[in-house]
């Protein structure tokens, strides 16, 4: 008996490229993903792009299919980029008032 994993509902419909990429998705989707808040591993999909951790009920906003995109990591990057560029510029104008 051959194992078709997430797709065995589909049997041989809808072509095997989309098949696979399906199984990429439910694969992502179900394996466990730790919260940003407590660091836990009890991170589920409420609905879609929305996660809640089931152990300190930190619910946030992320991908579809996964918790955090490539797109928010960049984007998390760069307001933290920024966020120290500012602080850096109100402490030079801080010391500059001050002498």
């Amino acid at each position: 008996m051959k194992k078709v994993g997430s797709t065995r509902g589909l049997g041989t419909r809808y072509g095997s490229t989309v098949r696979k990429r399906y199984v990429k998705v439910i694969t992502e989707l179900k394996k466990p993903h730790k919260c940003p808040q407590c660091g836990f591993v009890r991170v589920h999909r409420v609905s879609v792009g929305v996660w809640k951790c089931k152990k300190c009920n930190y619910t946030y906003a992320g991908g579809a299919y996964t918790p955090s995109t490539k797109l928010g990591v960049i984007a998390k990057r760069a307001a933290k980029s920024a966020e120290e560029a500012t602080t850096v510029a109100k402490t030079v104008e801080t010391v500059a008032r001050t002498e």
